[in-house]
């Protein structure tokens, strides 16, 4: 189990406390300041998820593409979008920027063929959200990200707590 630190817990099991289950689809964000337990697999995709500890509330993204370039529509399915629509979330639930700790998860290269290379698709979708949240001051808090296995992400939006389960 993970603590207000950032420690993150490996495996998921049976005494997670019972809250309302949200799955979160890629290219959606989600907060909330009620306790939900929001759950997402991610492979080379990354989930930030946003803690605010004085608020006691908590957000969710789950993006597949590190930078929308403006054309066509803006989508959370773009890190560069998705992270700051999620920040702008937590601002409007009543979060200061100031007391927002953020965990990273995902950016697996999960396809052999892409391993040999530095910069795969995972490894820019990590760099971007580490970028958004570095210019926005956010300190990341705990990070479980890149290799080659998928994760299972649950996070708690009441108390920070984090669960993986390596795929």
């Amino acid at each position: 189990m993970s603590d207000a630190a950032g420690r993150v817990a490996e495996g998921l099991d049976a005494r997670i406390p019972s809250r309302p289950l949200v799955y979160l689809h890629a290219g959606q964000v989600v907060v909330s300041r009620e306790p939900s337990a929001v759950t997402t697999i991610l492979g080379s995709c990354v989930a930030v998820c946003l803690w605010d500890p004085l608020l006691g509330a908590g957000g969710m993204n789950h993006f597949l593409l590190p930078h929308w370039a403006g054309n066509g529509d803006s989508s959370p399915r773009f890190g560069n979008v998705a992270v700051q629509g999620l920040v702008q979330q937590m601002l409007r639930l009543g979060s200061r920027t100031a007391n927002l700790q953020a965990k990273v998860f995902g950016g697996a290269c999960v396809l052999g063929a892409f391993r040999a290379r530095a910069e795969h698709l995972g490894t820019k979708n990590v760099q971007v959200a580490r970028a958004v949240l570095a210019a926005e001051g956010i300190p990341i808090v705990a990070e479980d990200a890149g290799g080659d296995r998928g994760r299972k992400v649950i996070f708690h939006t009441d108390d920070g707590t984090v669960w993986i389960r390596r795929l």
